[in-house]
């Protein structure tokens, strides 16, 4: 009777956002939430640096001399080291696990084009990457966030970048009717209570549907 039963998958919640806009804070927070539900979750972060793309990438961000690498070749960078854990993610999801991502696909488009290149050619890369049951952007003032600790102590975290890499989020999210704008300039425990109510909804809407396979290959 039991192998009859549909299989409830999990769904893939993915958070983006400028630097230091709570998306580390928030996706921790959430994991924890979902664990007090009984709703089994992971939670991954992309640049992976455990990887061996990751271990390149964390030597590029943390650098502050001009990188041996073209912009092109960095995005090919950032798109391998989503490409590494597609199949870890997806088995988490077949199996009933909620992915929680901290970055995905939309900061390296969105980061890559803040340097000038073409929105269209940065999402190349990463077409057919699983496609998120709901984006969770923590929108924030870039003044708010550069007060914030630590910033600065990585390449792209420039308050004038950011305001580029700000306005490149918003170009994606006009395409994407998948995006839940969440007001990041609040209170911690307020934020969460936000993401919360959403993504039990979005849970309990996707559980007995196929998981997309097409992120920007329509």
């Amino acid at each position: 009777m039991l192998a009859n039963m549909p299989r409830r998958r999990g769904a893939l919640i993915v958070f983006e956002g400028v630097d230091r806009s709570g998306k580390s804070t928030q996706t921790a927070l959430l994991t924890q939430n979902l664990s007090s539900h009984q709703i089994p979750s992971i939670l991954r972060r992309f640049p992976d640096r455990t990887s061996t793309t990751g271990a390149l990438i964390s030597s590029y961000l943390s650098s502050t001399s001009e990188p041996e690498l073209s912009d092109e070749a960095i995005h090919l960078l950032f798109s391998a080291n989503r490409w590494e854990a597609v199949k870890e993610l997806e088995d988490a999801l077949l199996n009933g696990t909620t992915v929680i991502v901290d970055r995905y696909a939309y900061s390296g488009v969105a980061y890559t084009a803040a340097k000038g290149l073409d929105l269209n050619w940065c999402k190349g890369p990463d077409k057919g990457l699983l496609t998120p049951d709901l984006v969770i952007y923590m929108e924030i003032p870039i003044e708010v966030a550069a007060t914030r600790g630590g910033f600065g102590g990585e390449r792209y975290e420039k308050i004038e970048f950011q305001e580029k890499v700000r306005g490149c989020f918003k170009q994606l999210k006009e395409q994407d009717p998948t995006w839940r704008v969440i007001d990041a300039d609040r209170p911690v425990e307020e934020i969460q209570k936000d993401i919360v109510g959403t993504v039990l909804e979005v849970i309990e809407r996707v559980k007995e549907m196929p998981i997309g396979h097409d992120l920007w290959s329509k």
